[in-house]
């Protein structure tokens, strides 16, 4: 064979592996774009009148959040993240059904940017700026003395701190999840035994029954393995998986410090967990929702007639989680046996998953600002995330690389492939958290569907902008206070 022979066969080498990876990337991107067997039927997907007529309906008779709380108990109050979603509905909650301002103590790295806890009673309920990091600003924020009138009351804490970098999956930066997460959680544990508390109810999250997937393997399947999948709290009963069978590290945190709370458990020291079903809305701040009303541009891989047909995991309003919170101190706060203490329980909104268009259509329909989505092929997306994931290790890996590659920031540091698993086929399960009392539930109902939940939230976010030339205001998500978080601990 001569030189040109050889050539000429790499040449047809080179484009016969090319046409094959070309096929094979074609192939993931319609895998991506398909929908599950399982999922079909799941959901019915909201049309633009029947948005706009809830629309009206809650402008002038909102959903009464506060209509079917347990009843109150006579006790004080601190909550661990209570600027925060969960923390802050916690507080409202608690306050509308007549626990006194100075019965609560909100304890977090950061002041509320909620206009609803700026307000009435909230405004007067004692904020002391804590990191749970720290065992020194914990034990001072616990032992602070209460005012005499309620110092002799016993004592519940509602641990809903914590940081949420929802996609990162490598272990390199799993020391700030660990920190805050596990650590912190082990911190504020021990303070809460200090301080002579007999309840502990933590903030924990589904995402930790969640299987990550795999796209790369599927050639040969008509869908990822786990493409689908159906979540209730069943993983607690069995040994914790490996780093690797969580999606992520936050999934990989949440796990250990859910099984450190509920390992806990005594008579004296009753524990459990709540799970949101992901992911938890309600509030300008949130990051799946309320960001999304920030946006101009909303940069998605659904096009607009496929977002009728995949489903995106359970959502759950912030005050319906609060609402999960107080059932299960409620329970915790019963005499006798007690099944339902050191256990997890997932809550999701009172209706079956929704679908991307519910999401996007919401916004694009109702919001006082005009929003455009942007579409964009899941391989794109699948392909640039890997990219993303090897150049975030760089400044770790190689050090002396650091001082010239440009930091990553927002949307390019939380695209990783983790992002994948998450925003999929999940379908969560909260028949344990809805059981009767008797039954070992906690007679958890749920007052927002995510239809009035979401709706809701564009009422809230038109009147704060009710002049459309207003610049939309942008606040700070967990994603934000994460990137402080990781410059405070070094990540």
């Amino acid at each position: 064979m001569d030189s040109g022979d050889a050539a000429r066969l790499a040449l047809a080498a080179c484009g016969i592996v090319s046409v094959l990876s070309i096929a094979y990337l074609v192939r993931i991107n319609v895998i991506l774009k398909g929908t599950p067997i399982e999922a079909k039927g799941i959901v019915t997907p909201w049309t633009k009148e029947l948005r706009r007529k809830v629309y009206k309906e809650l402008e002038n008779n909102p959903v009464d959040w506060t209509a079917d709380l347990p009843p109150k108990l006579d006790r004080r109050y601190i909550i661990t993240g209570g600027n925060g979603l969960v923390g802050g509905y916690i507080v409202l909650q608690l306050l509308a059904r007549g626990t006194s301002p100075e019965s609560i103590r909100i304890l977090d790295i950061r002041e509320t940017e909620r206009s609803d806890m700026a307000i009435g009673p909230a405004a007067q309920v004692e904020f002391i700026k804590t990191d749970i990091t720290s065992p020194e600003s914990i034990d001072a924020a616990f032992s602070k003395p209460w005012s005499k009138s309620v110092a002799h009351l016993p004592l519940t804490v509602f641990h809903t701190a914590a940081v949420i970098v929802i996609s990162e999956r490598i272990k390199l930066f799993y020391r700030l999840p660990e920190a805050v997460n596990i650590h912190g959680t082990r911190i504020v544990l021990d303070a809460a035994r200090k301080a002579g508390a007999d309840i502990f109810s933590a903030t924990s999250s589904s995402s930790i029954a969640i299987r990550p997937i795999s796209a790369w393997d599927s050639w040969w399947r008509s869908e990822p393995r786990d493409y689908i999948q159906f979540i209730d709290e069943s993983d607690f009963d069995k040994p914790i998986r490996a780093h690797e069978e969580f999606f992520g590290n936050y999934a990989v945190s949440k796990a250990a410090a859910e099984r450190i709370v509920c390992s806990e458990n005594e008579p004296s020291f009753r524990t459990g967990c709540i799970r949101p079903a992901n992911a938890v809305y309600g509030q300008q701040g949130d990051a799946c929702f309320g960001r999304l009303l920030s946006l101009p541009v909303i940069p998605t891989y659904v096009s607009q007639r496929l977002a009728y047909l995949l489903t995106r995991p359970n959502f759950v309003h912030g005050a319906n989680v609060a609402e999960g919170h107080l059932r299960q101190e409620a329970v915790l706060a019963r005499k006798g046996d007690c099944p339902q203490a050191g256990r997890p329980f997932i809550v999701t909104d009172p209706n079956p998953p929704i679908t991307f268009a519910d999401l996007y259509g919401t916004i694009t329909t109702l919001s006082v600002h005009p929003t455009e989505l942007q579409f964009i092929q899941p391989i794109i997306i699948l392909v640039l995330s890997h990219i993303l994931e090897w150049y975030s290790q760089l400044p770790y890996r190689l050090p002396f690389l650091k001082p010239i590659l440009p930091e990553m920031k927002g949307d390019l540091k939380t695209l990783r492939p983790g992002l994948f698993s998450v925003c999929t086929h999940v379908i969560a399960s909260d028949a344990r958290a809805r059981k009767p009392v008797a039954e070992g539930g906690l007679g958890y109902r749920g007052t927002f569907t995510t239809l009035q939940g979401m709706v809701t939230e564009v009422i809230e976010w038109n009147q704060e902008h009710s002049d459309k030339e207003k610049e939309r205001r942008v606040y700070s998500t967990s994603m934000l206070l994460a990137e402080k978080l990781e410059k405070v601990h070094g990540s």
